[in-house]
Order: structure tokens, then C-alpha cells, then sequence
């Protein structure tokens, strides 16, 4: 029996041997479909699910329903894999650049309330992205012991996109500076749950 694994709101990023699903239709994606309900996976089937810079679009009662269908589609031990932009580090950048920079908000205001994008997928059209929570680790974990998840951590991407995943990029990789991976802050809360 094979691995399913699921890219929840990939956009145009790519993972191997991961089911696709976003509204977007790049050549990739399996499912144009939401990420709030998945009724193409059956139930206890999939091994992992990986969503990054998704959940912050849902608002609170609606992240708690999409944590509670996707903990339904996990088999038991099966791993939900989450980047959020990350409250703290994001008031840290603030903190550290408000006398160095002339907009430190600039910085920042993405990460925290979305961003307006001029080419959108042929559903979508243009459309402003906006994002409708915030999380720091404590809620990020609160919310997830809540709808079911037995544990959870931290997961370090250098830890993760090794051998066939090597090189993969997105935001759970984000840094201020921009790509500064060595001496940057990591403005991306990436946090693992197990089902």
C-alpha cells in the first residue's frame, strides 16, 4: 500500500509524490478544490499532510473545522505539517528594525494581514489575500490538541526537505533579511501534529 500524501494549498510549488490540492490550476494540482473539505480523500488514509502559509486564511471558528477535516482524512500516526507566519518572531523583525529601516511596518505587514495578488488562477482573477488569524506557538498548539492531535512540536525544514525534497522552497522558509538562512529571523511558525 503506497504513501498518500497531500500538499494542501500549494499554489504553484510543487512537492514529489504529494497529492495537490489548491483553487489555483497550475499543471500540478491533482484537485482544483478547497483545502476547507477534502470529500475526494477518504477518511484514515493519508500518511501526511503538509500545508504551509494556508491556515491563517481561515478565520477562528472556521481553522477549528479545517483542523477537524483534516485530522478526519490522517490515518492514526499520520503527521499534519503546518507553516503559519509566526506573531512573535514577526514583533521581533518589528523590534529590531523600527530605528534601522524607515517602514519597518513594511516588513512585517505582509506576514501578518495578507497581500494583494494582480494575477491570480483563471477562478480566482484578481484577488486580495487576506489573511484572517494570527498564531503564536502556544494558540498554533492549543488549537491543535483541541480538535484531536495527540502531540506536537516543532519541525525544523532543514530537517524535512532532504533527499528527493532537497532544494524545495516556500515560506516556511521565510527570513528577514529576505533568504538570510544563516543570520536571519525565521518569521514562519512551523509546527508538526500527530494524529
Amino acid at each position: 500500500m503506497s504513501e498518500i500524501k497531500l500538499h494542501l494549498g500549494c499554489g504553484k510549488r510543487y512537492l514529489p509524490g504529494y497529492i495537490h490540492i489548491d483553487y489555483s490550476d497550475y499543471k500540478h494540482i491533482d484537485h482544483v478544490h478547497s483545502v476547507a473539505k477534502l470529500p475526494m480523500i477518504e477518511n484514515d488514509s493519508v500518511s501526511v499532510i503538509y500545508a504551509s502559509h494556508v491556515l491563517e486564511y481561515f478565520g477562528e471558528a472556521e481553522a477549528e473545522a479545517v483542523l477537524t477535516e483534516w485530522l478526519s482524512k490522517l490515518r492514526l500516526d499520520g503527521i499534519l505539517r503546518l507553516a503559519v507566519p509566526n506573531f512573535a518572531a514577526l514583533c521581533e523583525v518589528y523590534q529590531s528594525y523600527r530605528d534601522l529601516c524607515a517602514d519597518p511596518l513594511k516588513l512585517i505587514s505582509g506576514p501578518i494581514f495578507g497581500h494583494w495578488c494582480t494575477k491570480g488562477s483563471d477562478i480566482l482573477g484578481d484577488y486580495w489575500l487576506q489573511h484572517k488569524c494570527l498564531y503564536d506557538y502556544r494558540k498554533l498548539s492549543n488549537r491543535l490538541f483541541k480538535v484531536g492531535f495527540s502531540s506536537v512540536r516543532v519541525w525544523d525544514w532543514r530537517e524535512v526537505f532532504i533527499g528527493e525534497l532537497a532544494g524545495f522552497d516556500d515560506y516556511s522558509q521565510a527570513y528577514i533579511p529576505h533568504m538570510n538562512k544563516e543570520d536571519g529571523v525565521l518569521i514562519s511558525l512551523n509546527v508538526e501534529a500527530i494524529r
